[in-house]
């Protein structure tokens, strides 16, 4: 019985998930994720603000704490979007070093490439799913950057592109009004539509037989889709989704305010006001996945980069052993 952790610091959220390996089968202990907005006008100014780095050395502190409860063997923390883009990024790190340098001496968050983003999206978004099925395609949307792969469920990569669009990127860019204006929603579709162009030119979307979505707009998304009174990821993880009805159900979110958003229990505070660009994102995925790939559908996973770092982490300790 071994314990491993992986943290996942984006651009909007900060979150942590603490697994128990037994014979290489990952049994869940803590899965949880708080608000940070570490990359809170990184886009504007390039820079971390001190207050986002702030924010997020408190909620780290508290992982910290949790790890050591926990009695974790290892763990990684990785950092995406937000601080590849940010010139002062050395002062996110420092701070990393601090807070995890008591469970590991002389450690600090990563920086991982968009490749390597992509690889360990795969590996934990299709973990739960049927090897037969493929290949997939998995879309990791995050705050400042989408992650599309292909590939099959051995993790072999048929094609991957991290394009640089997300919930908050398009937000913070183009849709600053509450709500979003028409000619505010117009400029962030072809925005979009650019980005989805070059992921076509890049990635074999075409041979993928099932799409899946991952991370907290689809997840969100698929939330409101099922009908849920409260947030719940084990109804959550792995349904599946018509593209024409969640479609709908994006355009509407796109139109609502922000408190409008809020105000939905299955929302998180956090997220109410950067996810109508989030959902823009996921309007341009559905027309590139009906134009592409002929589906009519789409899965969401509530597992992705974290689940594929716990299994990198057990694959490690194995191989050592």
């Amino acid at each position: 019985m071994v314990r491993f952790a992986a943290i996942d610091c984006g651009t909007n959220s900060l979150r942590l998930l603490i697994s128990e390996v037994v014979e290489g089968k990952a049994t869940e202990l803590v899965r949880t994720m708080e608000i940070v907005r570490l990359g809170e006008g990184v886009d504007a100014t390039g820079r971390l603000s001190v207050a986002a780095i702030a924010r997020t050395r408190a909620v780290l502190e508290t992982y910290a704490d949790l790890m050591l409860e926990y009695g974790v063997s290892d763990f990684r923390m990785v950092a995406t979007s937000a601080t590849r883009d940010a010139e002062n990024k050395d002062e996110f790190f420092r701070m990393t070093g601090q807070v995890l340098g008591r469970l590991k001496p002389g450690y600090s968050a990563e920086v991982i490439s968009g490749q390597e983003e992509a690889a360990l999206s795969f590996r934990g978004a299709v973990i739960d799913l049927s090897p037969e099925e493929g290949p997939f395609c998995v879309i990791d949307l995050g705050g400042g950057s989408t992650e599309f792969i292909v590939g099959q469920y051995d993790g072999t990569i048929l094609g991957a592109h991290s394009a640089q669009m997300g919930c908050v990127r398009v937000t913070e860019r183009i849709m600053r009004s509450n709500p979003p204006t028409e000619t505010e929603i117009e400029i962030a579709q072809d925005f979009v539509m650019d980005r989805i162009a070059e992921v076509c030119e890049l990635v074999p979307v075409d041979q993928a037989r099932v799409f899946v979505g991952c991370a907290g707009t689809f997840t969100t998304l698929a939330a409101l889709a099922l009908g849920l009174e409260e947030y719940n990821s084990q109804v959550i993880h792995c349904s599946e989704l018509r593209i024409d009805a969640l479609r709908i159900l994006a355009r509407q979110l796109v139109a609502e305010t922000t408190e409008q958003r809020a105000a939905n229990p299955v929302i998180h505070p956090g997220r109410a006001d950067v996810i109508s660009g989030g959902s823009v994102v996921v309007q341009g995925i559905l027309d590139m996945i009906e134009k592409h790939a002929g589906v009519s559908s789409i899965l969401v996973s509530e597992k992705d980069i974290l689940d594929g770092l716990v299994a990198g982490l057990s694959d490690q300790s194995a191989s050592i052993r």
